[in-house]
């Protein structure tokens, strides 16, 4: 009986009978039909999807003419504290471009987090100002709304994580929603600066890492931002599958945010004006790539198929049917970006 070597999870190597790639792509289709209430992989995508994580070779590739964007958050800054190569942003972006052959990135400060910036955007705006100058692809700005930063010690609210344990229900609700307006003035302030500096565009990144709250912060941010300054675009990336109902009654016109899927998640996006949406799919250490890549493949469909912005779907470690791993070994990743390509129909990685 012949096996083919795929992947884990946490990007270990295993062997698999076609019995048993086939029977994950199956279960992984299912869980995710069920879990966001969405149509299963057809049995032919699913037999297709079964060519592509077989198929010989290291790495493969797209069909001619089914190639796609890129962009990296936080891209400049992967090179200098990822790679370890002591370079100024500005010239990583060039590197990037010219050497990497990425389509866009966006220029992050090491504290990935809008508060942050804010306190130092004044030495942040001259580093966008030079790549601007020199590079041609687009070049965003992009931080997380990160709002468990504005709890106390450091922020100004109460810690919603330490009262909803005492059962203080209504008082972590409130220091939520005032978390959310700190976060959204902080955001558009920072969007305004690198509007002047020239940026193409803004990148929240992680949007709903804190739950409703952090996800509601970055859609009202993009409302505002598309407001004052309507050229300016917007990437809105997830955080997750579904928001986190850390607050459990935010609603985002008249739609209620905890427990929204990929496909959901980008109607609200579009309704507040981002120009992109980042879809994202968690990836299970302990399942199989074939069921974690028809899991992704599955929720991915669905959200394009309602889509009318690009869907870029986050294709990093531990999402979008990736190995959660420091290095995402390239025989699955190549794979999974095919199979996000061709069946997902993601518009951009």
């Amino acid at each position: 009986m012949s096996e083919f070597f795929t992947r884990m999870g946490d990007g270990a190597g295993v062997y698999m009978t076609a019995e048993e790639i086939r029977e994950d792509i199956l279960k992984g289709v299912k869980d995710a039909a069920d879990r966001g209430k969405v149509p299963e992989l057809t049995q032919e995508e699913m037999d297709y999807l079964y060519q592509i994580i077989t198929m010989p070779g290291n790495i493969v590739g797209v069909e001619r003419g089914r190639e796609v964007v890129s962009t990296s958050d936080s891209g400049s800054c992967k090179i200098t504290y990822h790679a370890n190569i002591a370079m100024e942003r500005s010239m990583a972006v060039l590197v990037s471009e010219k050497v990497l052959g990425a389509d866009s990135v966006d220029i992050g400060n090491m504290d990935y987090s809008y508060k942050a910036v804010k306190q130092i955007v004044h030495n942040e705006t001259p580093v966008m100002e030079l790549a601007q100058l020199n590079a041609v692809m687009p070049v965003l700005y992009g931080s997380m709304p990160n709002l468990g930063l504005y709890t106390k010690p450091d922020g100004p609210v109460e810690n919603w994580s330490e009262l909803l344990p005492l059962a203080k229900i209504s008082e972590a609700r409130a220091a939520q929603e005032e978390a959310v307006e700190h976060a959204v003035r902080d955001i558009v302030f920072v969007a305004g600066e690198m509007y002047e500096a020239g940026a193409d565009g803004i990148n929240l990144d992680t949007c709903g890492a804190s739950g409703d709250a952090d996800f509601l912060a970055g859609l009202l941010a993009t409302e505002k931002i598309k407001e004052k300054y309507p050229d300016l675009g917007v990437e809105f990336g997830a955080a997750g599958e579904f928001v986190l109902g850390m607050h459990g009654k935010l609603e985002y016109d008249g739609t209620k945010i905890a427990g929204l899927y990929p496909h959901k998640q980008v109607k609200l996006a579009e309704k507040a004006g981002a120009n992109i949406f980042g879809a994202v799919v968690n990836t299970n250490t302990n399942m199989s790539f074939p069921w974690n890549i028809a899991r992704t493949v599955t929720f991915l469909k669905a959200c394009t198929a309602v889509a009318t912005i690009p869907v870029h779907v986050n294709v990093g470690m531990g999402v979008g049917g990736i190995p959660m791993s420091e290095i995402p070994p390239i025989d699955v990743v190549t794979r999974a970006d095919k199979a996000l390509i061709e069946i997902g129909k993601a518009d951009g990685l």
